[in-house]
């Protein structure tokens, strides 16, 4: 039998769904604290403002905030420190060649725990045009209208 991914989701970046097309996803794993770590399960996270790079071929985090541990005293870090993202080389080599070539860019979409480890999935993303978002709530709308009336028609 398969086995169950142990998944839980903690934080989800929202605002990249709406100024972002995302065309790729990939999962990477962070380099965290004790005390970040600590603070990520009690959900003091925030990944509103975040977006990804790539320098000397390792790709980096930046703009996430991880709010201090409350007991954390010394150990605590700045919650908005550049953190390190774990992929395989040639993913990074791969996605540093899409950066160049078409101007695409890379935003954190999601954290989450997978088992025991702090994972994030990282999208490579092209950036929407206003007419763009305005058809994506075009779109809610409609499909929130049929889903009230089949609600109602339910009934």
């Amino acid at each position: 039998m398969a086995e169950k991914s142990n998944i839980k989701v903690i934080s989800e970046n929202r605002k990249a769904r709406h100024e972002y097309f995302i065309l790729e996803s990939y999962e990477a794993g962070i380099e965290l604290v004790g005390t970040e770590v600590k603070s990520i399960r009690r959900g003091g996270v925030n990944l509103k403002d975040s977006w990804c790079s790539i320098d000397d071929g390792e790709m980096f985090v930046r703009g996430m905030h991880i709010s201090p541990y409350d007991h954390g005293n010394v150990f605590n870090k700045d919650p908005l420190r550049v953190r390190k993202l774990l992929l395989h080389k040639r993913e990074t080599h791969k996605l540093l060649g899409q950066l160049k070539q078409e101007g695409l860019t890379l935003i954190p979409i999601s954290l989450y725990f997978k088992g025991s480890r702090v994972k994030v999935q990282v999208g490579l993303c092209k950036g929407k045009k206003l007419h763009d978002k305005r058809n994506d709530l075009a779109a809610k709308a409609a499909k929130r209208d049929i889903d009230r009336a089949l609600k109602e028609r339910n009934r």
